[in-house]
C-alpha cells in the first residue's frame, strides 16, 4: 500500500514509538490522528508536523472514547488505512514474593489497557476500513499494525502480567489477519526488543550498559525510528501479513 495520502492512526502516539512512527509516516505523505492521553505532548506534536496530523485524547481502553475518536479522524480526513497501536503500560511484579500475591488489580489493569485496549482499537478500525474503496490490485483497503515485545516470548521476573499482556498480541496476529482477509484488511505485530526511549534516560550508567552488552548485534539498544522504518515498510509491502516481526538485535531475555 502506497502510505502517501492514506489516513493513519497510532495510538500512544505523543512519545517514544508512537512518536517515531508519526513523523515517518508524515514525512511519507500519510494523514496522521495521533490518539494519547498526554495532551501538551500530542497537541505540540500535531502542531509542528502542520495540518496533516491532528490529536486527539483517547483512552484506548474505553470503547467511547476510541469510536468518537475514529469517528472524528474519518469526518475530517474521509477515511482510515492504517491503525498502529503502540499505546501500553508496564509493571514490575512477581505472581508472588515477599509482598504477597500479585494484587489483581494491577494485573487486570495491564490487561485492559495493553491488551483489551489494542483490541478495541483493531476491532473499530476494521470497521472502518472495510468501508474503503480497494487501495491496489489486491483489493487492500488497510492494514492494522500491533506492538508486542520479546517479553512475549522471555518474559522477565516480574514481567508475568506484561507478558501475558504482549503474548496475548502476537496470539491475536493470525486468527485476526484470517478473520479480516476478506476486508482486504491486513494484519502484523512488530515484536521490539530494547528500544531507546525516554525511560532509559532514568537509568544508572552502569544498567544502561548492561542492557547494551546483552544485544548480539549491533550492540546498542534500538532506534525509535527504527521502529517507525519497519512500520512504513509493513504498510508498503502487500505480502507481508498474519506475522510477528521480531527487531531485537537478536537478544534473548535472561530471567533477570
Amino acid at each position: 500500500m502506497d502510505i502517501s495520502g492514506k489516513v493513519a492512526v497510532v495510538t500512544g502516539g505523543a512519545s517514544g514509538l508512537g512518536r517515531a512512527t508519526v513523523e515517518r509516516f508524515a514525512a511519507d505523505g500519510a494523514k496522521v490522528a495521533i490518539f494519547d492521553l498526554n495532551e501538551a505532548a500530542g497537541t505540540e506534536l500535531a502542531t509542528s508536523l502542520g495540518d496533516n496530523v491532528t490529536y486527539y485524547s483517547v483512552n484506548v481502553a474505553d470503547e467511547d472514547s476510541v469510536q468518537t475518536a475514529l469517528d472524528a479522524v474519518v469526518e475530517k480526513f474521509g477515511a482510515l488505512h492504517i491503525a498502529c497501536n503502540y499505546a501500553g503500560i508496564g509493571s514490575a511484579i512477581k505472581t508472588y514474593g515477599k509482598d504477597g500475591p500479585h494484587p489483581l488489580a494491577d494485573y487486570n489493569k495491564l490487561i485492559q489497557v495493553n491488551l483489551v485496549g489494542t483490541f478495541n482499537v483493531c476491532r473499530l478500525a476494521a470497521e472502518k476500513m472495510a468501508a474503503n474503496a480497494p487501495v491496489n490490485d489486491d483489493g487492500g483497503r488497510g492494514i492494522i499494525i500491533n506492538t508486542a515485545s520479546v517479553a512475549a516470548y522471555e518474559g522477565q521476573v516480574g514481567q508475568v502480567a506484561y507478558s501475558a499482556t504482549k503474548g496475548g498480541i502476537v496470539g491475536m496476529t493470525v486468527p485476526m489477519s484470517r478473520e479480516l482477509a476478506p476486508y482486504g484488511i491486513r494484519v502484523n505485530t512488530i515484536v521490539p526488543g530494547l528500544i531507546h526511549t525516554p525511560l532509559f534516560e532514568t537509568l544508572s550508567e552502569e544498567f544502561y550498559r548492561s542492557l547494551e552488552n546483552s544485544v548480539v548485534y549491533p550492540k546498542r539498544l534500538g532506534k525509535p525510528e527504527e521502529i517507525a522504518k519497519l512500520a512504513a515498510y509493513l504498510v508498503d509491502n502487500d505480502y507481508m501479513n498474519g506475522e510477528c516481526v521480531r527487531m531485537d538485535g537478536a537478544i534473548r531475555m535472561q530471567p533477570r
